[in-house]
């Protein structure tokens, strides 16, 4: 079977800038942060299996592999972005930006976005946007 010969590259975690500096830069990124983290810990307490089980999935899937960590959040921006989920745009956003993804990789991502959703997608382009404002300027 040829997946059975593909040579499993090493997966490291990735190079973020802190999130202190954030607080810093966006208000409206550490609002989001301060939330995500408060309602994360509600569902920690749950301690539910399988939701501890998907939490690993995908934190191993945006590890530096075949694709780099800066590809994979923008991949998953343009996904957010057309799936329409306000909170995923601004976290895969905000993780791009602490990769060292430039405003304009942020934005070329988003016009692939536009494209492949369509102009249903526009609204939550303008809140992306906000954010690449704040921490970009």
């Amino acid at each position: 079977m040829a997946l059975a010969n593909v040579q499993r590259k090493e997966r490291n975690q990735p190079i973020f800038s802190p999130k202190s500096m954030l607080a810093d830069k966006s208000e409206l990124a550490r609002r989001f942060l301060d939330t995500r983290n408060r309602l994360n810990a509600n569902v920690d307490k749950a301690n539910n299996f399988l939701v501890k089980r998907f939490y690993n999935i995908d934190h191993n899937t945006y590890l530096e592999g075949a694709l780099s960590a800066k590809t994979k959040e923008l991949m998953g921006m343009v996904a957010s972005v057309c799936l329409r989920c306000d909170d995923c745009i601004l976290y895969h956003a905000i993780q791009a930006y602490r990769l060292g993804v430039q405003r304009a990789e942020q934005e070329e991502a988003a016009n692939v976005a536009l494209v492949v959703g369509g102009s249903i997608v526009i609204p939550h382009l303008r809140r992306a946007y906000e954010l690449l404002e704040e921490l970009y300027g």
